[in-house]
């Protein structure tokens, strides 16, 4: 197993795209125990940039737990702008993106803005237990996709990775790393998705109220 990772490493070209491909490694059963990885691996800095999906896709529609067994369904939001991010506890740069994720979810909570964190693979005891050593708790729903069937969905290739729903459930920006959501660009980003989408319906009614000669 050891020869298979050595393996694995070489051929990626820097130590921020080994936390991109996480993923793909412990899908491979090719992860060596996650304590060695910190240790030897720095932690990417965060940025901001987020990649326009254009043009937009469908949201994958999907159903998960929360640490209560409440469940959550995509379709629950349509209408909302809605952030979705993959993520685990073993994975530095998503601990270091925390504090900015909940810092954009208490700006926009109540614009019709909400996030999904959906960890990957762990149970719910394990991230309790990880919630309680973090400086910064988040306030938004944390789901379990133990069977990774949400993130193929979402073509997740690596560790975080970020996608923006608009209000009519298409996938509209998408992230591969640790990101700061709370700069102001990102910011910029959803206030920008919750008028468009103000917008929309406002032309929506208008051109209803003419059909009906109202």
């Amino acid at each position: 197993m050891k020869e298979n990772l050595k393996g694995f490493v070489v051929h990626l070209q820097s130590y921020r795209n080994v936390y991109c491909f996480l993923i793909i490694a412990l899908a491979a059963g090719l992860l060596l125990p996650a304590t060695l990885l910190h240790a030897q691996l720095p932690v990417p800095e965060l940025n901001h940039r987020l990649t326009r999906v254009d043009p937009p896709v469908p949201a994958p529609a999907f159903t998960l737990e929360d640490m209560d067994g409440e469940s959550y369904s995509l379709g629950n939001y349509r209408g909302k702008v809605l952030m979705v991010n993959f993520w685990a506890t073993w994975c530095p740069p998503c601990r270091r993106e925390l504090p900015s994720m909940e810092a954009l979810y208490q700006t926009f909570k109540d614009d019709d803005f909400t996030i999904l964190a959906i960890n990957q693979w762990e149970t719910p005891d394990h991230v309790f237990a990880y919630m309680g050593q973090l400086d910064v708790y988040p306030n938004f729903p944390i789901l379990f996709d133990r069977d990774s069937s949400v993130s193929q969905a979402y073509s997740v290739k690596g560790l975080p990775t970020t996608v923006l729903i608009d209000r009519r459930g298409r996938v509209v920006y998408r992230a591969v790393g640790g990101r700061d959501f709370n700069h102001p660009e990102v910011r910029a980003i959803i206030r920008g998705l919750l008028v468009e989408g103000v917008a929309e319906s406002e032309a929506v009614d208008s051109g209803l109220r003419r059909h009906d000669g109202k």
